[in-house]
């Protein structure tokens, strides 16, 4: 079986221009098992929307938070898994808002999306409650409302199930993946004052055409995102996309899926100013971070086996 094979789809699907983002939380922690027993029904959820048009190309992913999956499966463990920690640096805060059920949808249509958001919700029937609900959309040719193209080092072809997927590293959790969920809010005010070539100067590319700048700082975006260990990058995969409305707060949805948590807190910890060397990226004094949480998207093999 192919690495990707028996993964969620939307760990290691393609781009679509809408996304829906959904984290809950259970009502009450005896209801974790009936609650993960309801979540596996969402392939069918899915294959209810139809089988033509624009319901074939729905990608969706489920996941769970550590204190929700060990309540679930307190025998069966990913090795890997965990909450997320609220980080401190010279950046300022990140929050661990934590959440029990994470939702992914991703399609050409936000009403699709909708629809089967809703849907997914009445099948939990009181079992859990939103805490979070972010509608994205694709911004002009895939950039951030700062004005920069996002994901433009994402992983691609093979190398792609091997940054996001779990491997023979932990067998029984084979084809599931850790999901990283943030949203950030933009002080676009701010950043539009900057230049252009500051602005390229913070992110760590150019802005027309996303090119690598030949002497970025090591404070720049692009720098601190990136994490190697001995000298080897350590992938994630990046599905993030912009939120926002004309009166009210805009910014990013950052979701990040990878095959191991220590990768994600290692990225986060370099963004934030956390790290020995104290430098922060400087992208942070431009947002910040409102919501965040850690978790583990089984395999479909998994999830059914909630079920």
């Amino acid at each position: 079986m192919a690495a990707g094979a028996a993964c969620q789809a939307a760990a290691i699907g393609g781009k679509a221009p809408f996304a829906l983002f959904l984290v809950l939380q259970c009502a009450d922690p005896g209801q974790a098992r009936e609650a993960a027993r309801r979540c596996a029904g969402l392939p069918a959820l899915v294959r209810g929307l139809g089988s033509g048009g624009v319901a074939a190309r729905v990608e969706t992913a489920v996941g769970f938070g550590a204190d929700f999956w060990d309540a679930v499966s307190p025998g069966a463990r990913p090795r890997e898994l965990r909450a997320l920690p609220a980080i401190q640096g010279t950046a300022g805060a990140m929050p661990a808002t934590g959440g029990d059920i994470f939702l992914h949808i991703k399609s050409p249509r936000p009403d699709v999306n909708l629809e089967l958001a809703r849907r997914f919700v009445a099948s939990l029937g009181g079992a859990a409650r939103a805490i979070e609900e972010v509608h994205a959309f694709r911004h002009r040719d895939w950039r951030d409302l700062t004005g920069f193209i996002d994901g433009t080092a994402n992983p691609a072809g093979r190398e792609r199930p091997r940054a996001a997927l779990i491997g023979p590293e932990d067998a029984a959790f084979a084809g599931g993946s850790f999901v990283l969920a943030q949203r950030y809010v933009h002080d676009l005010a701010r950043w539009e004052r900057l230049a252009v070539a500051e602005q390229e100067g913070v992110i760590g590319r150019t802005k027309r055409d996303s090119r690598e700048l030949k002497r970025a700082p090591e404070s720049a975006h692009i720098r601190r995102a990136e994490l190697r260990v001995e000298g080897v990058e350590q992938p994630i995969y990046r599905q993030s996309l912009p939120y926002g409305s004309a009166s009210g707060e805009s910014g990013l949805y950052f979701a990040a899926y990878a095959r191991d948590t220590a990768r994600l807190l290692a990225m986060l910890n370099r963004l934030m100013g956390a790290d020995p060397d104290g430098l922060h990226d400087r992208l942070m004094e431009f947002t910040r971070p409102v919501s965040g949480a850690l978790f583990f998207v089984p395999s479909l093999k998994a999830l059914k086996a909630l079920g």
